[in-house]
């Protein structure tokens, strides 16, 4: 049996479900979102949802203005001093909506078919400033149902009573870094401010927002656009698994072992105390620099990408030594034929030689294969060769390993939908299918062997490869059954979730490259210490760090593997299409 993209929905432990309360704006319509959440829940077998306080007289209908013409709204604005100051944020959101990628995590949808049949109760809530209470004989009629958990998915900021209404709170998501970021609106500071990451936090509510103890956490590389709604996407749909795991996880090891894992408390950081819509000048201020520049620039634009390169080493002081004082130079950049670049570099040694394998992207087919060549003793490489090509899927990260007498590969191939097994049939470039070890979008794909156990360690490209979650599996053997870790996922965090080579010993440590994707993709490569793995639990840390700078015209680099005494990375320029286009 085959791992399956979400391994959150079953526990086989016989024990009741665990009760969950949803708090809503309108039983009716819910935010994608959430509703993509609600049929989580309604899919596991250990979390049933048994109780809905919603809003009295919600419609659910968005916002007034939305629907009316830009000139009544422009009317309605400037007739309001309050409205009048955040006037150009209105017409933005306006404009941003035409950018909205689809898929909108905020679009309203119907819900009655998702939470039919669950006895509900409408309420009033007591507030002021965006603040709500809940009055005593509603608290009581929640706490009468003996719930678990409360989810936050309506109202406004909450305080009193409600807070302690289920067993293990009011669970309510924040979105951004907690640590830099409270108010809002989401997601729109870190465009303002010029942040690399956007992050997302499920936490248990406390009377002071900013104080609750923090679930989990993921952070994401902040997209380089102007839209919001662009870059809200990836955080919101890459954290609608929070709660179910949280929950699998409460019930299959209990509450303290929820707060074991936690995120530790961290001082806030932020420029604001709290931040509010943008004023008419911090929108000038913005956005005015931009479009000018934009708009000079416009006539004189050349499309430009990131063209890969890969380099060689022989002899250096390797760069995955611990201390920090790296030697850098002897690497011989390699030029990749007109039309193509190279990147993904791994080193494998055979009958003596060292060869290295690598991705091969065809500008014109846009998508690339796997090649690889013979490396001389003095660096030089060899005439590549094809070892993996099809019509329509694109190959990269060639990750070649050996096992007993039988050499494999794991290639990336996120787009055909599994992660596969590759035997090597003749060396090097003769490959046959030997077995599919996963199905689901998975990139970057690296396993080792450790006592007796096979482990595997992938990142989730799911809603896309920006999502970032590093999954780790094992198993008795290379095509055995892939068993879900339970201290899954291991890394959410853009910064260090995808592997970057080989997993390998140095100095009686276990390593663990990784890539940064922020602030760009393939920013820089981190070496990871894997302090402790078991079937059990897993941990890591960060022992040293390796950017582009140190190489004259690199703007990034995401690869490191080596052999002997033989080293390989790879880097990123960029160029303009023309120049490279074959």
């Amino acid at each position: 049996m085959r791992s399956t993209p979400n391994n959150y929905y079953r526990i086989s432990d016989g024990r009741d479900p665990l009760r969950i309360g949803l708090l809503l704006d309108s039983r009716d319509q819910v935010p994608a979102f959430f509703a993509r959440i609600i049929g989580d829940i309604n899919s596991s077998n250990f979390a049933k949802i048994e109780f809905l306080v919603t809003k009295k007289n919600s419609s659910g209908n968005s916002s007034p203005g939305q629907s009316q013409s830009l000139a009544l709204t422009l009317r309605h604005r400037l007739s309001d001093a309050r409205l009048r100051k955040r006037l150009l944020y209105d017409l933005y959101l306006r404009l941003d909506a035409r950018m909205n990628p689809g898929n909108d995590p905020l679009a309203l949808v119907d819900c009655r078919s998702l939470l039919a049949g669950i006895e509900t109760i409408e309420v009033e809530a007591i507030g002021e400033n965006l603040v709500h209470r809940f009055p005593p004989e509603v608290v009581d009629k929640i706490r009468s149902h003996n719930l678990d958990v409360l989810l936050h998915f309506g109202f406004d900021a909450l305080q009193g009573d409600i807070l302690k209404a289920a067993r293990y709170g009011v669970w309510s998501y924040h979105r951004g870094d907690n640590e830099f970021y409270r108010g809002g609106p989401s997601y729109f500071w870190e465009l303002r401010e010029a942040t690399p990451l956007s992050g997302v936090v499920l936490q248990v509510l406390d009377e002071d927002a900013g104080t609750g103890l923090v679930l989990c956490k993921s952070l994401f590389a902040t997209e380089r656009t102007l839209s919001v709604s662009r870059n809200r996407y990836t955080p919101y749909w890459s954290s609608a698994d929070m709660i179910i795991r949280k929950l699998n996880e409460l019930h299959r090891s209990g509450w303290e072992y929820v707060r074991e894992r936690a995120i530790p408390p961290a001082s806030y950081k932020g420029k604001r105390v709290l931040y509010d819509i943008p004023g008419n000048r911090e929108m000038l201020s913005w956005l005015g620099p931009i479009l000018l520049k934009k708009a000079i620039s416009y006539p004189f634009r050349k499309e430009t990408v990131q063209h890969w390169r890969i380099a060689i080493r022989i002899g250096g002081k390797p760069l995955r030594e611990p201390d920090a004082n790296s030697d850098f130079s002897g690497f011989r950049w390699i030029d990749s034929p007109q039309g193509h670049f190279w990147a993904d570099p791994f080193a494998f040694e055979h009958e003596g030689k060292c060869w290295v394998f690598f991705e091969d992207y065809s500008y014109q087919k846009k998508r690339g294969s796997i090649a690889c060549a013979a490396i001389s003793p003095k660096g030089e490489l060899g005439s590549p060769v094809i070892c993996l090509d099809h019509p329509t899927h694109h190959y990269s990260y060639p990750h070649i390993f050996q096992a007993g007498s039988e050499i494999f590969m794991i290639p990336e191939s996120s787009d055909s939908n599994s992660v596969d097994l590759y035997r090597c049939r003749q060396f090097p470039n003769q490959w046959v299918r030997e077995a599919n070890l996963l199905q689901g979008k998975f990139v970057d794909t690296t396993v080792w062997e450790q006592e007796g156990l096979w482990w595997l360690a992938t990142t989730s490209a799911e809603p896309n490869a920006a999502a970032g979650c590093l999954l780790l599996f094992y198993s008795a053997s290379l095509t055995g059954d892939w068993r879900f870790h339970p201290a899954n996922p291991i890394s959410t965090d853009i910064r260090r979730n995808r592997c970057a080579g080989r997993v390998f010993r140095s100095h009686n440590r276990l390593i663990r490259p990784s890539q940064s994707c922020a602030p760009t993709y393939g920013y820089s490569v981190d070496f990871n210490e894997i302090t402790e793995l078991s079937k059990e639990r897993y941990s890591e840390r960060p022992l040293k760090t390796i950017t582009a700078e140190h190489w004259k015209g690199l703007s990034g680099i995401h690869t490191y593997n080596w052999a002997g005494n033989v080293e390989l990375i790879d880097g990123r320029t960029p160029v303009p299409l023309r120049r490279v286009q074959g």
